[in-house]
């Protein structure tokens, strides 16, 4: 019949969906920051295949924070994400601490990408299906966070 699960989505002892689509979100918005901050760095053309106008983004002032490349912040805030919910398996203890923190970083890259989205419309005139994606990853991994914290909220009830 397999494992009960607790309100949170988990199985005891395990990862649950939301953590596992969390993990996802997060592997895929590292990635695609990743690929971003090579093309920056390296002043290669990106490969949007003609859906959007990449390079207008990666190329304008906005692509830039105090000369450090968005797509690198993206790394960093992906990696903090990834890292947290490896923390909260390994630290029990920490789960609730860890879990907001996950929740601020997701917040702060919602927020800065919703942002960086309204430059790119209406400011560029440029959409980068790569920042769109990565902003998506984001926006995801706030909902799930979201999730997760009132779930845990609940079990404690």
């Amino acid at each position: 019949m397999g494992e009960p699960r607790a309100r949170s989505g988990t199985t005891r002892g395990g990862w649950g969906r939301w953590e596992t689509g969390t993990g996802v979100l997060a592997v895929v918005g590292l990635l695609d920051s990743l690929y971003l901050a090579w093309i920056k760095l390296t002043n290669n053309t990106t490969a949007c295949a003609g859906i959007g106008d990449c390079d207008a983004v990666n190329n304008s002032r906005y692509a830039e924070v105090a000369g450090i490349p968005i797509a690198l912040i993206g790394v960093a805030g992906f990696l903090a994400i990834l890292a947290a919910l490896a923390a909260e398996r390994r630290w029990p203890p920490a789960a609730w601490t860890l879990r907001l923190g996950i929740f601020g970083v997701a917040l702060a890259g919602a927020l800065y990408s919703a942002y960086l989205t309204y430059i790119e419309v209406a400011v560029l005139f440029a959409v980068c299906p790569f920042c769109v994606l990565s902003a998506v990853c984001m926006v995801g991994i706030l909902i799930l966070s979201v999730l997760r914290l009132r779930a845990a909220e609940d079990a404690e009830a």
